[in-house]
């Protein structure tokens, strides 16, 4: 199969928002006087902002409604976002990895589950618009990840076939997306990621370079 297209997700692959999206969800946490234990917290990676905050309102039997344990945690990532600009930094080698790609013709596509405001506020800030097709959030999206819809999507966006279009993930959520719907998954694993299982991922790497236009286009 020749590399046509690659489907990024975002967070811990293009930029490390991790940070800036624990200490939000934390502070959510505390407002709404709920214990989140870190197993739970990390078995959240790569969903939905509303499918999380779903389940906390069912899991912790909270009078909220889910919207507005969103809109808390919103606000709070929106303060960090622009106030903490030191903590976020793009993951290393992945400028390079995107510039590869496009010098090389293959068509870029951001498939993420962080809403479209963060989405244009990390491509905004590293220059990033220049290089993609097209973005894609899991937010606007009735199913999130692990549900395929996402990157089902993003190949539409990108005009090709499945078979030709490659996947970046660093989640369980995302590899298992990535899988269902057919398509050829790359497993970035990397002190970012923790708890997460690359089992369902056709390859896994540590490092971008392993997985230059050049190296991978006939995957």
């Amino acid at each position: 199969m020749a590399l046509k297209a690659v489907l990024f997700d975002m967070d811990g692959v293009i930029v490390d928002t991790e940070p800036l999206h624990k200490k939000a969800y934390h502070l959510m946490f505390e407002k709404v006087a709920i214990t989140v234990s870190s197993e739970l917290y990390n078995s959240y990676t790569g969903q939905s902002t509303i499918q999380i905050c779903e389940d906390l309102v069912d899991r912790f039997n909270l009078s909220l409604a889910p919207t507005e344990l969103v809109a808390y945690k919103r606000a709070f990532f929106k303060e960090l976002f622009f106030a903490d600009t030191n903590d976020l930094q793009l993951i290393p080698g992945v400028f390079e990895l995107i510039k590869n790609y496009y010098d090389n013709g293959v068509t870029l596509v951001l498939a993420s589950s962080a809403s479209m405001f963060t989405i244009n506020s990390v491509f905004d800030r590293f220059d990033l618009n220049p290089y993609f097709k097209g973005k894609i959030s899991g937010a606007d999206l009735k199913a999130s990840k692990p549900h395929p819809e996402i990157f089902i999507r993003a190949a539409e966006i990108a005009e090709e076939n499945r078979e030709n279009c490659l996947v970046i993930e660093d989640s369980t959520n995302g590899i298992r997306a990535a899988y269902d719907a057919g398509i050829y998954c790359v497993g970035y694993k990397s002190t970012h990621s923790k708890e997460q299982n690359y089992e369902l991922a056709q390859k896994v790497v540590s490092d971008f370079n392993e997985i230059t236009f050049e190296r991978i286009k006939n995957f």
